[in-house]
């Protein structure tokens, strides 16, 4: 196969503009900037347009070095587009000059994008004439990059593409493959849709695999129809989520954000009716031996007796022992011994300051701590015939860690809570992804989420996705709703999604496999076409 400078009829300028505008629509499909839904058409669209500018054609391909550039701006363009609030937190809440703060963000972008450059680099360099192989191996290499940025230096996976079809065709896919799968199946999609010709168009073969696609979108969604029946025969749990809204500016101010957290928390916990209350990441801002004498003692017994129970999230720990943000689990049952979850997933700068990172941390007036990490597959809060889930802010993006508590599917949870506070980014388009981010979580494990957070999206979520009630952002109030909890009983057999079932047992390490193969047949096949045309 010839090679050319650049996709022809195309100036490299030109092919730069259309990568990074197609970057931007991938952002933009995660969650639309005036509206907040998720877009998975725009998805594939602009995966499209990487593809049709990196597609093998039959007498010329892309060099791998163009390709890395051609991948590498449209990654990073598409990962600004996501994150770009994190200069919020940077500049208007820490304090960092905006330069800084602009350099930071495109640092961190860029540094992510370089595993999308050097996927589609090598893509470039091993592409084949054969159209569904092709197509294949380019979904395989987007997953191995996909699976990098998720999981290499702790993982940032934010924004991942699958994320954009919580509401489309290949969410039924979720309950199988999960969001990585399902963005692997977007990109082969897009690459083989890029190649056909009007030609093409008139053949049965490529009819045959549109109603194979179509298939394969529907079928999971009649067999996950049937599984919406596999419910709890206990009846629903009412809720009350809080939102306590206080100031991100104030909120760790001894002098007004403090204490109007501990007041509003405090009676809104002491009111609730509900069969369980949730209150979001530290909603009591205090140690508790930095609280005024009696304070979580009087919740405590508050909830010693009763049909009630509470969740609520704390800072736990002393200087010694070392600092976890936690969640404390309160009812009748656990009077002598509240039930505690510490977060696992930290957040890099602010839960934990990587290693050579603390003069850039220096130079923000953040309150950032250096927290202990909590186990992965921690034993859930029992309470109203449910077995509760916690996990808190960013930790329900890794499917694979909330995936290890379905080892024993008896024990597996029946509800996901979400404890959240991500007001550190304003009214941004990161609380619609958040929010899609949870529905993911559902869709892979056929599990309601309910998320309680500071500023929004507090919301209850069920079994297949769908935002049943929601709290109205930036506003101070509770959520009052009932979930009920997915799972069959022990006469009927424990119901798990194969998603849940794999994962569980082996993480990731399916996809990675896969991926590495795929990688394997293109080296081969790439070195038998090459032998055919010497």
């Amino acid at each position: 196969m010839a090679r050319a400078s650049s996709t022809p009829g195309l100036p490299l300028a030109l092919q730069a503009l259309l990568a990074v505008a197609a970057g931007v629509a991938q952002a933009a499909s995660l969650a639309w900037p005036w509206g907040g839904e998720p877009l998975w058409w725009l998805q594939i669209a602009s995966m499209a347009v990487l593809a049709w500018l990196v597609r093998p054609r039959a007498t010329v391909s892309v060099p791998w070095q163009r390709g890395v550039v051609i991948g590498g701006l449209f990654a990073t363009a598409w990962l600004v587009g996501t994150f770009w609030w994190l200069f919020i937190s940077m500049h208007s809440y820490g304090g960092l000059a905006a330069p800084l703060a602009v350099a930071a963000v495109l640092g961190l972008a860029a540094f992510l994008a370089s595993y999308y450059a050097a996927m589609v680099g090598i893509f470039c360099r091993l592409t084949l004439t054969n159209r569904a192989l092709t197509a294949i191996i380019f979904g395989a290499f987007w997953l191995l990059a996909e699976l990098a940025r998720g999981i290499w230096w702790t993982g940032f996976p934010w924004g991942a593409g699958g994320y954009a079809h919580v509401d489309g065709p290949l969410a039924a896919l979720a309950r199988y493959v999960g969001v990585y799968g399902i963005g692997a199946v977007a990109a082969v999609l897009a690459m083989y849709g890029v190649q056909l010709r009007g030609a093409d168009l008139g053949r049965w073969r490529t009819w045959v695999l549109v109603l194979v696609v179509v298939s394969a979108g529907l079928s999971p969604q009649l067999l996950c129809a049937c599984s919406s029946t596999v419910r709890s025969k206990v009846p629903p749990m009412t809720l009350e989520l809080l939102q306590g809204n206080i100031p991100q500016d104030e909120k760790f101010q001894s002098g007004s954000g403090v204490p109007l957290a501990l007041k509003w928390y405090a009676e809104a916990l002491r009111d609730a009716k509900a069969d369980l209350v949730v209150a979001p990441e530290t909603a009591i801002p205090l140690l508790p031996q930095q609280l005024i004498p009696g304070y979580l003692e009087g919740i405590q017994q508050r909830y010693a007796q009763g049909p009630q129970a509470a969740l609520l999230g704390i800072p736990l720990g002393n200087e010694a022992l070392g600092y976890t943000n936690s969640v404390l689990g309160l009812s009748p049952a656990t009077q002598a011994t509240p039930y505690r979850y510490d977060k696992h997933h930290l957040v890099p700068f602010g839960e934990f300051i990587p290693p050579f990172f603390k003069w850039f941390t220096a130079m923000m007036n953040i309150p950032l701590g250096d927290f202990n990490r909590g186990l992965v597959g921690q034993p859930s809060f029992a309470w109203a015939g449910q077995r509760i889930a916690p996990n808190i802010c960013y930790e329900d993006l890794f499917g694979e860690e909330l995936g290890a508590r379905f080892i024993d599917p008896a024990q597996a949870p029946t509800v996901f809570v979400n404890f959240s506070n991500i007001g550190w980014f304003g009214d941004t388009v990161a609380i619609d992804q958040h929010l899609h981010i949870s529905r993911m979580r559902t869709l892979e494990f056929e599990r309601p989420m309910v998320r309680a957070t500071n500023t929004g999206a507090t919301a209850i979520i069920d079994h297949r996705g769908v935002v049943t009630q929601q709290l109205a952002r930036y506003t101070r109030g509770v959520l009052k709703g009932e979930v009920q909890g997915r799972g069959l009983d022990a006469q009927s057999g424990w119901h798990i999604t194969p998603y849940a079932w794999w994962v569980s047992r082996w993480g990731l390490v399916p996809l990675w496999i896969f991926g590495g193969v795929a990688l394997f047949f293109a080296l081969v096949a790439r070195r038998l076409q090459t032998l055919r045309g010497n």
